[in-house]
């Protein structure tokens, strides 16, 4: 029997080493631009989206977001939803690797049981009520011989790795987002800051002009005009508080905490801050390190997997399958040598009419293989498109920072010109109100795009899949 079993157990593992699976080569993607395969270095890429991003964030230099970040790592529920994913994609894989081995299941039963003594092969005579004691051992062993474990196996591995790409690209984006959010934050600030100034100079100019009014030296309507620039500076401020509430709201949900109770102390960005550069490196660095790229083409392999399954399932399963234990009607017999029983062989099963559910599979198979490869081709797309607008936005954002710094100082003297010139009685109020206007959207303006510069950046490290490039302390 063991001599036996070895010998089918070792055909078994000679005649498994085919695979109906197609030869699994990375899907082509549409070329980079020619200036991109001018660079230096171009070479074919190879996926690299597990090598270490570090914490990108520290670029920036702002402790506050530093520790906004880390608690993000530890607290937020949808990277831990994620990493539950991943562990249930780990375990799908040991799963589906497991039926690389056999099966050996235990029993023992003690049966009390009466036969009906009209059943046929009944003898005569014979007592129809008797016991039935039974203790063994089952053994299943399936045959690989024509892929289809073993193209199961490569399937779940391929998508626990493409749930390991997703939750790298669901932290490389929560971190991001944090870090959006924090600087969106802090331009509010700046912004509320401006506008509170600003309300307290209107506030001064209505009494002013109130003064003024009383005295005889201006019109009621020049009173009428500073209270509607006033009251609508201060709606523009209460609707800045409302959004900076909205925005530290989000950032509290990211880093796992109730709204309630969360709160950033007021900190305006700096007008003066130096704007981090991010190398982009070559496209073929990018397709290395964007994990939803690297995610989508594991998936392909997967499907491609499946197309093996599919293929598999038209021709015959073989297994090896056993029994052995004791058997008897009497228990004091029961575990004695004349009670065993055994048997051993191989086995197998092809199905001749299914009514088309194989080629029905196959063709899903297929189906889902150019599903996926053309997601892959889209993922690659939207990668090349996310750091092209991203580089676009900074380029054109530094244009748009000097010229909006040209027009802060442009509007500001002319600002001082109209004040000079109401005070000696050459124009009405409503020239001072209107270079008012236009000085607080200039500085308004300014925040702005100092505000989407940074953000701007932070895309850019999105874009790129991470920063890797070697930072100091």
């Amino acid at each position: 029997m063991r001599r036996a079993a070895c010998v089918a157990f070792a055909a078994g593992c000679a005649l498994s080493g085919c695979s109906l699976a197609p030869h699994y080569e990375r899907p082509p993607t549409p070329p980079p631009a020619a200036s991109y395969q001018e660079l230096g270095g171009w070479k074919l890429a190879t996926p690299a989206d597990n090598a270490p991003r570090g914490a990108w964030w520290t670029m920036f230099h702002d402790e506050e977001l530093n520790e906004l970040e880390t608690r993000v790592t530890a607290a937020n529920q949808s990277l831990k939803a994620a990493l539950a994913r991943l562990e249930e994609a780990r375990a799908a894989t040991r799963i589906a690797r497991s039926a690389y081995f056999p099966t050996l299941t235990a029993n023992a039963s003690a049966i009390r049981q009466r036969e009906s003594v009209n059943a046929p092969g009944f003898t005569v005579g014979a007592e129809p009520v008797y016991n039935t004691f039974i203790v063994g051992g089952d053994l299943s062993y399936e045959i690989d011989l024509f892929g289809r474990i073993r193209n199961t196996v490569a399937g779940a591995r391929a998508t626990e790795q493409a749930t390991a790409g997703d939750t790298a690209a669901l932290d490389l984006s929560v971190h991001a987002e944090l870090a959006t959010d924090y600087f969106s934050l802090r331009g509010l600030d700046a912004q509320q800051q401006l506008l509170d100034q600003t309300v307290a100079d209107y506030a001064r100019a209505l009494e002013l002009t109130g003064n003024l009014y009383q005295g005889g030296a201006a019109a009621l309507s020049d009173v009428q005009q500073a209270q509607a620039q006033l009251e609508t500076a201060r709606t523009q401020a209460e609707d800045t508080r409302l959004r900076r509430a909205q925005t530290e709201h989000a950032i509290a949900v990211l880093v796992g905490s109730a709204p309630t109770g969360f709160h950033l102390a007021a900190r305006p960005l700096a007008p003066d801050l130096a704007i981090p550069v991010v190398d982009p490196g070559l496209p073929s660095q990018l397709l290395e390190r964007r994990p939803d790229v690297a995610a989508a083409e594991r998936r392909v392999a997967a499907a491609n997997a499946g197309i093996g399954v599919a293929r598999a399932a038209y021709f015959p399963m073989f297994s090896l399958t056993g029994s052995a234990g004791q058997e008897s009607t009497q228990a004091s017999n029961w575990l004695s040598a004349p009670s065993r029983f055994w048997s051993l062989g191989p086995q197998g099963v092809l199905t001749v009419f299914d009514a088309g559910l194989h080629a029905a599979q196959s063709a899903a198979a297929h189906a889902s293989y150019d599903e996926q490869v053309a997601n892959y081709r889209g993922t690659v797309l939207g990668a090349y498109q996310d750091v092209e607008d991203n580089l676009a936005a900074l380029r054109q954002l530094a244009l748009e920072d000097v010229s909006q710094a040209a027009a802060v100082t442009a509007t500001h003297g002319a600002l001082e010109q109209a004040l000079y010139r109401y005070k000696g009685g050459v124009v009405t109020y409503l020239e001072v109100v209107s270079t008012e206007n236009a000085a607080l959207a200039a500085r308004l303006a300014a925040v702005d795009i100092e505000t989407r510069r940074i953000s701007a950046t932070v895309l850019l490290v999105r874009a790129l899949g991470g920063d890797w490039q070697p930072r100091g302390p």
